[in-house]
């Protein structure tokens, strides 16, 4: 008879656990128990000739000789894939230190893998302490715990779950210890759960197209984006809490103001000058812009039905003020008002991704999604007061505050949250037509939905927003306004330095950002510059920065984080022409 799920047992002493845990679980489980040590060392232990006869009288395997840290060897094992492996309370025998059980619990994680189906779990029992995560209680120094995040990251798997070990459900169960018939301390010990993550790749740059009028711009999307596109977070069939969280803004709007989704699908690449950011949005600079030069451009004949290459350009990266990637919703207010569907006393609602270059930090993302509200309303009713307002009884309970400012002639509110502030506006700009528009008012309300669903629903970084595990959106569907709960616990994180020399007039150091988020994958979650010194007599400068490498989604081990540090070494001199100190 076929099992329902297959577990495998390894490390076992006198196999009590492994008896147990076929009682408990019944037919529907298949269980294969093995341990190190050979058959005639195992018999002497106490109870485990009585252990091992209930085991094979209810079906299950018994192995003995069987290293856990090459399973895949053993020829009883190497042809089958497990639901769940389980190690409780590893060692290496008698007073080993921390650094050999790290060894073995790395060993044996690499070798759980190769038996593991692919949505299946390892479970590591340890006692209280050698973790080395929070749940421990008291936790230990991290160089004195086992560090059993950071070993099971260098097998691809990631910490799901924690459950307290309870040895009472587990009749019979006699826990062996690993010299002198000692045992381990089984008060306090703690079952933690491993998963498959999915591997961290390198994004590659994007060939993509646009076309305006007669005109077809052709460009690469610089490889730190590849990752934002064509996700379709806000599409009809999509779960994604960004969608949520402006589903459920215009939905509490609606009931105060006419609402009018627009259709209107506005290109991600923009024609403008250097000084259109600044005009629509104050907060951008032009240091801030993607801008974008053509790979090549085409101008399509109607008379004669065909193309002419116009012309090919190279330097990607460098600053043309012809084209750039949309860094602001606002720039389309103009459209959104001369459209022939937009009345006065409506709010008329667009949202897509825009695009803004910005260091690596917690709180600020390269891309993001905007949600822009556009509308005219009579002066006399204050409407710029009343969104505020309206908003505030529907967003202060998360900690967003507002904050009245005056640009110029602009009137306008700022949306802060204790994580990034002007995340969000409220203003009153001027009016694009003229008489018709008397007595009338343009106001404009852009928000961040990226950030505003990181708030509402407590998600600590927002990288997890445009995590491929498909855990992520799972969550969503089965709870779409419920907190949201990690599926990878106590990420192990990694600092390391970079330094090298610049020349003070070319250097952009938001192209160095840029080149961290490729180099690493994403997986730098901060970068701070800790040490600045300028040569007195060449005129150079010397730049430290710390780079503080964390996934939230993805294993991510302590020799991978070595591997992405030189990749950055190799790539720094090529790409922004410093010198590595």
């Amino acid at each position: 008879m076929s099992k329902t799920r297959e577990v495998l047992l390894v490390g076992e002493g006198n196999f009590s656990f492994s008896a147990a845990l076929s009682e408990n679980a019944g037919d529907d489980v298949g269980v294969t128990a093995t341990c190190f040590e050979s058959e005639i060392q195992t018999y002497r232990q106490e109870g485990a000739v009585l252990n091992i006869q209930q085991l094979r009288e209810r079906g299950s395997v018994v192995l003995f000789d069987v290293d856990c840290t090459c399973l895949k060897e053993h020829e009883a094992i190497q042809d089958h894939l497990f639901d769940c492996v389980i190690f409780n309370f590893p060692h290496c025998g008698r007073k080993s230190g921390v650094k050999k059980n790290r060894i073995l619990l790395v060993k044996f994680f690499q070798s759980a893998v190769a038996v593991l189906k692919d949505n299946g779990e390892v479970h590591v029992t340890l006692c209280n302490g050698q973790g080395g995560t929070p749940c421990d209680s008291p936790m230990r120094e991290w160089h004195n715990s086992w560090q059993v995040v950071a070993m099971a990251a260098e097998a691809g798997l990631i910490l799901s779950e924690i459950r307290p070990f309870d040895c009472e459900m587990y009749q019979g169960y006699r826990c062996t210890g690993y010299s002198q018939d000692k045992g381990f301390h089984v008060e306090g010990a703690l079952t933690h759960i491993f998963t498959r993550s999915l591997p961290h790749t390198m994004p590659e740059k994007l060939k993509m197209e646009k076309t305006f009028g007669k005109e077809t711009v052709c460009f690469e999307l610089p490889a730190e984006l590849s990752n934002y596109m064509n996700r379709n977070f806000l599409g009809q069939q999509s779960h994604h809490p960004v969608k949520t969280v402006q589903e459920q803004l215009l939905r509490e709007l609606k009931s105060i103001w006419p609402v009018c989704t627009m259709n209107e699908d506005f290109p991600e690449l923009v024609s403008c000058l250097p000084e259109t950011p600044e005009a629509c949005d104050s907060t951008l600079t032009q240091s801030e812009v993607y801008w974008i030069k053509p790979t090549d451009t085409y101008i399509f004949d109607q008379s004669e039905n065909e193309q002419n290459n116009c012309e090919s350009m190279d330097d990607q990266q460098s600053f043309t003020g012809s084209y750039a990637l949309r860094p602001s919703l606002l720039l389309h207010v103009q459209e959104i008002t001369q459209n022939e569907d937009f009345s006065p006393g409506t709010l008329h609602a667009v949202s897509g991704l825009v695009f803004q270059r910005v260091a690596i930090s917690l709180s600020r993302s390269p891309a993001f999604h905007q949600l822009l509200l556009v509308g005219m309303f009579p002066t006399v009713s204050n409407p710029l007061q009343c969104f505020q307002d309206s908003l505030e009884s529907l967003l202060a309970s998360y900690g967003v505050s507002f904050e009245e400012a005056q640009i110029g002639l602009e009137q306008q509110v700022w949306m802060n949250s204790k994580m990034l502030p002007k995340f969000g506006r409220i203003a009153s700009l001027p009016s694009f037509s003229s008489s018709l528009d008397e007595g009338l008012q343009l106001i404009a309300i852009s928000i961040n939905l990226d950030h505003l669903a990181t708030v509402i629903f407590g998600i600590s970084d927002w990288r997890l927003l445009w995590s491929a595990d498909p855990r992520f959106l799972k969550h969503f569907e089965l709870n779409p306004l419920g907190p949201f709960s990690p599926f990878s616990l106590y990420p192990s994180s990694y600092s390391h330095d970079i330094s090298f020399w610049m020349d003070p007039e070319i250097y952009d150091e938001l192209k160095f950002h840029s080149l961290v988020r490729e180099a690493s994958c994403g997986s730098v979650k901060n970068v701070a510059l800790v040490d600045r010194f300028r040569h007195p007599h060449m005129g150079h400068a010397s730049l430290c920065y710390r780079l503080t490498y964390q996934s939230s989604d993805r294993a991510l081990s302590h020799s991978q984080v070595l591997g992405l540090q030189n990749q950055l070494r190799r790539l720094l001199p090529l790409r922004l022409q410093v010198t590595l100190r």
